[in-house]
């Protein structure tokens, strides 16, 4: 195992330990990687390092009956809208408000390192990843500027794509690889 590996797992699954999660990467197949997206959905596709994958999910009965549950099946029509760009900073603040439901970042507090730590742990996620990713979500704050999330503003607005009440994620979109990280909530 590399040490990029080992750094890129234990930060996965630290960050992670305590959420209701789905963190996978796949192959970035298509142009279009709304299709990627939908074959990790879907579990389709392994991660192409062997790197670390969390699925609190894959377990359930309710995949005997539905294989990409929680997620619903959804076309590309409806998933391609539904996951706005953000820049960087805001997809490393995501990274930690999903480490636990309710999307936001005073769960950071349950943790004993600091806030500082773990934002160089979502920034060791994000290197995977390369400079030139762009990163994608289904949720937003209310009053937030164009491409950013404001994680001092309130008003939580999303786009559901599972069977929960409440589910927040992020899409990362490099040339070679696609990222999903999200959380399941059932308020």
């Amino acid at each position: 195992m590399s040490a990029e590996q080992a750094s890129w797992d234990a930060a996965v699954r630290h960050l992670y330990r305590d959420a209701t999660a789905y963190i996978a990467t796949g192959l970035r197949g298509h142009e279009d990687w709304t299709l990627d997206v939908l074959a990790l959905m879907a579990r389709a596709v392994p991660d192409p390092r062997g790197w670390a994958r969390v699925d609190d999910a894959g377990e359930d009965p309710e995949r005997v009956r539905n294989p990409t549950w929680p997620f619903v099946a959804h076309p590309p029509e409806y998933v391609r809208p539904r996951l706005k760009e953000i820049d960087r900073d805001s997809a490393e603040n995501l990274l930690l408000a999903l480490t636990e439901g309710g999307c936001t970042l005073s769960n950071l507090r349950y943790f004993d390192e600091s806030p500082d730590e773990l934002r160089a742990m979502a920034r060791t996620v994000l290197a995977r990843y390369g400079d030139a990713a762009t990163f994608h979500t289904n949720v937003g704050r209310t009053g937030s500027a164009p491409g950013t999330l404001d994680f001092t503003l309130e008003g939580l607005e999303y786009s559901p794509m599972t069977v929960f009440t409440e589910d927040c994620g992020l899409v990362v979109v490099s040339d070679t690889e696609v990222g999903l990280f999200w959380n399941f909530n059932d308020l």
